[in-house]
């Protein structure tokens, strides 16, 4: 289909008046056509309006209707075909497999949404039958069951232009719990959002539900971002960027009148622990493969081994040296924007000009523009706690490696960690006790811990968790990725004594959706 660099408010597609945006072709520096007008106020007021509108008949769709919605959106991403990949690979630099592969997941989350939909296990229904007899006070009829929050703003994010943008995890599960949705497309892959935003404005139209269900807005800058955050009738977001983004909307949620939940995945440093029996019997085969993960996507991952601890000695030295070798012979790849380019040099520059880090190797040169030089840098775990730069994230295929003097010293560090979205410990048997003396404070310090495997691969299912405490992201209770991702936008609300025509039917006593329910505390068969 050909781009019109419109914006997609319900069923209208709209041109800005604003400051168009040009994607960007990473690999080669050039300016993608079409333009992109910004949104201005009138244009956010109008979205949010429509989602208004549209809420409570679509809160109250059935289970079924919500979960070939959010299928038929997948079927109508899919139908893009090439034209959809080509324009991504334009806008990002990313290879042709990769954003195949993203696209599947960006599908496959959808469809897992739909199975979870139809479950309905989220509506977590209870039911306390009365109990007019009961002494010494009678006890009403409760019923509780899960509500949509209301229309929630997501956020596009710049490294993952399927799965984590306009029909990404965000909007996914906020459509899955009855929320409309508000998209602010990043202004990086703009093409990309336009092809996204119009497959799912289609599945709003073939689902026959209200047009203000889904709206898509661009505007460079955070002005439009701040707008939908400080909208009244908006009543959740979803952002995944950086800490300095991710904080700016926080506040502005914060300080609304009726402060809502904002869902910022903004900073993570993703500790790998070296255990030592492990690190003495595989050290140059784990040095390898730690630069294998390091360097994947030129390191454009949230879930990227940042930060690698171990005790010093032969051991380590070997590892070190096992990835200086894989990190020297680690091709440039082509970095997602001019921006993230600069930010990841401007990274890699204060650790080489720190007078505490050793720089170790430095992957080849490229030749384009845009282009990520691995590196690996090593520093002591003192000096990376006595200093807040070098603490830092680097957003790209670079790692610093500390060394510490003992396991007493390992498990300092571990407690002067801030918050992560992954902790990693590489063990053997041999490790087990050591492990254990670390696992409790990995427990407070990241959402997802892994064994003897690498964090850049994020499994979309049931039990992921993709979230952890500040600043890895702003509400460490919550998941991005995986079916409880729903939650973030469901709250509960209890109805006393309500005739059965007034019952939703979730709560009716014959139970029209066969749903699994908690019965006076009794999980019902």
């Amino acid at each position: 289909m050909t781009l019109e660099g419109k914006m997609l408010i319900g069923q209208d597609a709209v041109t800005g008046s604003q400051a168009p945006i040009h994607a960007i072709d990473p690999a080669t520096g050039k300016r993608l056509e079409p333009a992109y007008p910004g949104g201005s106020q009138a244009e956010v007021e109008r979205a949010c309006a429509l989602a208004e509108a549209a809420f409570d008949d679509y809160r109250e769709t059935t289970l079924e209707t919500r979960a070939r919605f959010l299928e038929t959106i997948a079927s109508e991403i899919e139908a893009l075909g090439d034209a959809l990949i080509e324009r991504a690979m334009q806008e990002t630099g990313l290879p042709q497999a990769r954003l195949a592969g993203e696209r599947g997941r960006t599908c496959g989350q959808l469809r897992l949404f739909a199975d979870t939909v139809r479950a309905g296990e989220w509506l977590d229904v209870r039911i306390d039958p009365a109990q007019p007899q009961r002494q010494p006070m009678p006890r009403a009829d409760l019923r509780q069951r899960q509500i949509a929050l209301g229309p929630v703003a997501v956020f596009g994010a710049s490294n993952f232009p399927l799965a984590f943008s306009v029909a990404g995890g965000d909007t996914a599960s906020a459509l899955a719990a009855g929320c409309p949705v508000v998209v602010k497309a990043h202004s990086a892959h703009p093409g990309t959002s336009e092809l996204v935003g119009r497959a799912v404005q289609r599945a709003v139209a073939r689902c026959e539900l209200p047009e203000g269900v889904f709206s898509l807005i661009f505007g460079s800058g955070r002005v439009v971002g701040q707008a939908l955050v400080e909208d009244r009738r908006i009543k959740a977001a979803g952002f995944t960027g950086s800490r300095s983004g991710g904080m700016a909307l926080w506040q502005s949620a914060q300080r609304r009148p009726d402060p809502i939940p904002f869902y910022a995945e903004m900073s993570s440093i993703n500790p790998v622990f070296l255990l030592p029996e492990a690190l003495k019997a595989r050290g140059k085969d784990l040095g390898e493969a730690f630069v294998g993960s390091l360097t994947m996507g030129a390191g454009q991952f949230c879930t990227n081994p940042g930060l690698v601890i171990a005790v010093k000695g032969e051991a380590l030295d070997a590892f070190i040296e096992s990835a200086a070798e894989a990190v020297k012979a680690a091709g440039a790849q082509t970095m997602l924007t001019p921006g993230i380019h600069d930010a990841y040099t401007q990274g890699v520059e204060t650790l080489g000009d720190s007078d505490k880090v050793r720089e170790i190797a430095r992957g080849p040169q490229g030749e384009g523009v845009n282009q990520c030089q691995a590196g690996l840098f090593v520093a002591t775990a003192s000096d990376f706690l006595g200093d807040e730069a070098l603490q830092a994230e680097v957003f790209g295929s670079t790692s610093l490696v500390l060394e510490c003097a003992d396991i007493s010293e390992v498990k300092a560090l571990a407690e002067g960690l801030e918050g992560q979205l992954t902790a990693t410990l590489q063990m053997d048997d041999g490790d087990t006790e050591t492990a254990r003396g670390l696992l409790s404070i990995l427990e407070r310090r990241a959402g997802r811990i892994l064994v003897n495997g690498w964090p850049t691969g994020v499994e979309v299912c049931h039990a992921m968790v993709h979230g952890g405490p500040f600043p890895a992201t702003s509400d460490a209770r919550t998941t991005s990725v995986g079916s409880a991702a729903i939650q973030r936008f469901l709250r509960p609300v209890c109805y006393q004594d309500l005739p059965e025509a007034l019952l939703p039917q979730a709560l009716r006593d014959d139970n029209p959706w066969a749903l699994g329910r908690l019965i006076d505390g009794k999980r019902e068969a």
